[in-house]
């Protein structure tokens, strides 16, 4: 069992910061990778970020965003700067399928409810 809580979301002025957190309980921090996605109303579900042993993101947040895990914590982070109107969506924290190599093709088998993110222009 794997139990997924987003955090940290809420309204920002464009430019601005949020940073995210991810709780997770169970084996979500075994061998796994884990990673962001997120996704915008009338829009598919898009990578963010992920981490394993090294880390990967988005070219549309490269350089803006950065993800991070705290093992002793059980806590994943994603810290986002210089955030535009593009950013909006909900946010959701996920565990990497099993096989799967870090990327926008990378699926999860686990996820939280997501956190909100709202960018105004």
């Amino acid at each position: 069992q794997v139990q997924l809580v987003e955090s940290g979301g809420g309204l920002v002025q464009a430019g601005g910061s949020l940073r995210l957190s991810c709780a997770a309980s169970g084996r979500a921090f075994s061998s796994y990778a884990m990673g962001w996605f997120r996704q915008a109303p009338g829009k598919e579900r898009e990578f963010v970020a992920a981490i394993t042993w090294s880390t990967y993101y988005a070219e549309s947040v490269k350089g803006r965003f950065t993800i991070s895990r705290d093992y002793a914590k059980n806590t994943v982070y994603l810290q986002m700067n210089s955030l535009k109107p593009e950013d909006t969506a909900v946010y959701y924290c996920g565990r990497g399928a099993a096989g799967q190599v870090p990327g926008p093709r990378m699926l999860f088998d686990y996820w939280g409810q997501g956190t909100q993110v709202t960018v105004s222009s």
